[in-house]
């Protein structure tokens, strides 16, 4: 299949690329470089450098023959979207509508796999893990963004009969996670104990997120490929996990002492984020398979590889 992967040169979606290029499908990638790197991708991967909200980049959805799209091009700060509101409606919901317009134009795309967000998609009234089936109460502009999405995506699917799987992610980390952003807890953690800087924790850390490896998310959206659910899915573990247990298990691989330094809590955040996957399992046959000791040692592991050879992929 031809497939084009929005925000495919940043952190997951350059693991999806990987994984698509393995199943001997034509990946094409489309990111305006704001986050992703074009050595996140392998060098015969075509890259467009362009914006979802720009002319060109509906041109090239309407006119590239794509037969999936495969959206993670984002606005992907609740701390932002909490500051610059309509910044985050513009990007998240103005990029997508640009996009999707020009998939219905096309007349080739067949199908929408969304990146939504599992962990800021509720509020801390529900049950945990959270099944789909709770109503969405997003407390952040970011999270309301992507549920107006999915909401956007139901009606192209009803309008226009174009398909699509949402999947909602719970706190995704590993290998080529953007370290210097604030949505990466377990990259930024890594990265700092081995340059030796301090690490900060919002809060008292004892609020819980639900962590799935970057590859097993991959694996998620390559089993969306085959199946026809029109549904949003949650992709995570359905384990809660505190930050300050992911600080003492990472300080304790790298061989660091120092405390963690606390600053008050964001706001826009939940407190508890521990996502149900049993819709997973039995929709797309899909379960991670990463520990997260596991896949924490990995991610350390592939941080110290690039302080020591910065040019790795």
């Amino acid at each position: 299949m031809k497939i084009l992967v929005t925000g495919g040169a940043g952190f997951i979606g350059s693991h999806i690329v990987d994984h698509l290029i393995a199943r001997g499908d034509e990946a094409v990638v489309l990111d305006d470089l704001s986050a992703g790197f074009r050595s996140n991708l392998p060098d015969n991967v075509q890259l467009h450098e362009l914006d979802i909200r720009s002319s060109e980049a509906a041109m090239l959805v309407r006119e590239g023959g794509f037969e999936v799209m495969i959206h993670l091009a984002a606005q992907m700060s609740v701390a932002v979207s909490t500051s610059k509101p309509g910044f985050d409606a513009e990007v998240n919901i103005g990029g997508l509508l640009n996009l999707m317009e020009a998939a219905r134009a096309s007349g080739t795309v067949k199908k929408v796999l969304f990146s939504s967000t599992g962990g800021a998609m509720y509020d801390d009234s529900v049950p945990w893990p959270t099944p789909e089936e709770v109503v969405a109460r997003p407390l952040s502009p970011y999270g309301i963004a992507k549920l107006s999405s999915e909401m956007y995506l139901r009606y192209y699917w009803l309008t226009y009969g174009i398909p699509y799987t949402a999947l909602r992610l719970g706190n995704v980390y590993g290998p080529r996670q953007n370290p210097h952003g604030e949505a990466g807890v377990i990259a930024i953690f890594a990265k700092n104990m081995i340059e030796g800087k301090p690490v900060r924790i919002n809060g008292d850390g004892k609020q819980t997120r639900d962590y799935v490896f970057v590859e097993d998310v991959a694996r998620a959206f390559v089993a969306a490929l085959g199946q026809d659910a029109v549904e949003s899915i949650n992709v995570g573990t359905s384990i809660e996990t505190n930050v300050l247990t992911i600080y003492n298990e990472l300080a304790k691989a790298l061989k660091v002492n120092r405390p963690a330094d606390h600053f008050p809590a964001r706001p826009g955040e939940v407190r508890r984020s521990c996502l149900q996957n049993k819709k997973a399992a039995e929709l797309l046959n899909w379960s991670p398979s990463v520990s997260l000791s596991d896949g924490m040692g990995r991610t350390a592991e592939f941080f110290r590889h690039k302080a020591e050879n910065p040019d790795a992929r």
